[in-house]
């Protein structure tokens, strides 16, 4: 879910167009070659030879790092690591102008490339001039229609109705609960069996899935290698390194023998795993090939649950903090599901307040913090910076979220009415970019939210929630952020109404906006066209 920029062909462009047009440059690896004036753009004190600004850098949280440099040096800033120049930027300003779909594209840099040699040009981390994006994107476009969500609506109640049955359970042994830890088993769960037809197991196991131990330490080790010169990095990293190709083999066998039982079983009943296996494209006839349907089911399998369960995560944080906005929501999902036992999925689209705390939660925490963009043509961005073709710069969503001129001097303030529909009829377009911009930009937007929105409700019906009063919001990063250490202790309802009956298992195929605008993708109208939670 967590998407980032332009992709700025058609399907017959993607596939037709010159070299000029199509091989469009992977981005400068440093900013002096790109900004004529780069020496405008302020930077930390204390830039050291060489080094540049590496010894400000926090390696575990340069995120968050960064906001703390954007608060001081202002929307647009840049910093220097071991001779690569960083351009940020936060304005509201800036990054309307970095939407600019004509001038645009999406860049992948800085920890996305580092994830190619495990998804290669998966729809994520493919160069705007590889043709594999357009091609995967125009298969799979039939599977993310307003019918396919419908259809994954029931799976999704199977899944959570695992998560509330192991609630249930450490509640009976009063225990709290594992919040990060059980939204990456829900959503992992929720993607490998809505869109490859494949049960995880991840509520039987008591530690992650070595899926999920591989996945993370990819990400990790991709976003240490932004902090280390490349010519360094073999010997810096060498037992990182070693563990990531681990990591990578493992994600790797996986997938492939998840593929493999497929083409064994041929049972998808038209899933995404179907759609990338036998679809042709409409009009050139041409198929995904097995290594890139494998980067796929990486690409959906990673993308699809991580993201989501860090906007779930953040969310019940609030809600847990908030004790006041989990009662207006709570109410909110008794009024309009009443005792309906199998909630259908037209009444989560009517849950607009449960909506509001997600996307509230997603503004001060966008789970895909960033998204990087890059120069079409010469051009000035904000009428004020030149930049070459090619040039980039990476857009801070949290900060961005947290620009006063836009959200007020009381932007670190959790208000969830910041979403109703007046307040967002009247603020700025580009302004609230949880899933990146342009055509690029998630393309599982919807599958996301639906789905949070749908467990949230769930969660909120069933249980009180109370936070443990000493803990301290800390948040990990790994190319995406999550809480870390979160634990909520749970008290079950006793609803005056009927009691909601648990969504009943089904079996397993295989074991092994009405308020944020959707701002570039096509495919993002409330309660239309979605995907499973994949980034393109």
């Amino acid at each position: 879910m967590a998407g980032t920029a332009e992709g700025p062909r058609s399907s017959g462009a993607a596939r037709g167009a010159g070299p000029a047009e199509s091989a469009l440059p992977k981005g400068f690896r440093s900013a002096e070659l790109g900004w004529p004036e780069l020496h405008r753009i302020p930077h930390p004190r204390h830039r050291l030879p060489l080094l540049g600004d590496v010894l400000g850098v926090d390696r575990n949280r340069p995120v968050q790092d960064s906001m703390r440099l954007g608060r001081e040096l202002g929307p647009i800033f840049r910093r220097r690591i071991f001779g690569k120049e960083f351009v940020m930027v936060w304005g509201a300003e800036p990054a309307a102008d970095l939407a600019d779909e004509s001038r645009f594209a999406k860049h992948v840099g800085l920890g996305v490339a580092n994830l190619r040699p495990v998804a290669g040009d998966g729809l994520f981390t493919a160069y705007n001039h590889e043709p594999n994006w357009q091609l995967a994107h125009d298969v799979l476009v039939p599977g993310f229609s307003r019918e396919a969500m419908a259809g994954y609506h029931g799976m999704m109640l199977t899944v959570a109705g695992r998560l509330t049955d192991h609630w249930d359970r450490e509640l009976a042994a009063g225990r709290a609960v594992d919040v990060p830890g059980d939204m990456t088993k829900l959503t992992l769960e929720t993607i490998a069996r809505t869109g490859f037809g494949h049960d995880f197991g991840s509520f039987e196991r008591d530690r992650p899935h070595p899926f999920v131990t591989a996945m993370v330490g990819t990400l990790s080790y991709a976003q240490r290698l932004n902090s280390v010169p490349a010519p360094l990095a073999p010997l810096v990293l060498r037992g990182a390194a070693r563990r990531n190709a681990a990591d990578m083999a493992l994600l790797n066998r996986t997938v492939d023998a998840l593929v493999a039982q497929r083409r064994r079983s041929g049972d998808g009943e038209g899933d995404l795993l179907d759609r990338m296996l036998a679809t042709a494209h409409p009009e050139t006839g041409e198929k995904l090939s097995p290594q890139n349907v494998r980067r796929q089911v990486i690409t959906f399998l990673v993308a699809g649950h991580e993201t989501t369960s860090g906007a779930l995560s953040f969310a019940l944080y609030y809600l847990a903090r908030h004790p006041e906005i989990a009662a207006k929501a709570r109410a909110e999902v008794d009024r309009v599901w009443g005792g309906t036992a199998r909630p259908g999925y037209e009444q989560v689209a009517k849950l607009r307040y449960v909506r509001r705390v997600l996307d509230e939660s997603l503004r001060l925490w966008p789970t895909a913090p960033g998204y990087a963009r890059e120069a079409l043509r010469d051009t000035v961005l904000a009428g004020d910076h030149p930049m070459r073709r090619g040039a980039w710069a990476l857009v801070l969503a949290p900060l961005l979220h947290r620009d006063p001129g836009v959200w007020g001097e009381d932007a670190e303030r959790f208000d969830p009415d910041r979403f109703e529909p007046r307040a967002v009829r009247t603020r700025p377009p580009h302004t609230f970019k949880p899933f990146g911009t342009g055509v690029r930009a998630c393309i599982g937007r919807q599958f996301a939210l639906h789905e949070a929105t749908l467990v949230l409700a769930l969660l909120l019906r069933r249980y009180e929630f109370r936070a443990d009063p000493g803990y301290r919001l800390t948040i990990t990063e790994r190319l995406t952020l999550m809480p870390q250490g979160f634990r909520l202790h749970l008290e079950r309802r006793r609803p005056e109404g009927p009691e909601p009956a648990a969504p009943q298992e089904a079996a397993p195929r295989a074991r092994e906006d009405d308020t944020a605008p959707a701002e570039g993708c096509p495919l993002h109208t409330a309660g239309s066209q979605a995907a499973p939670g994949a980034p393109a």
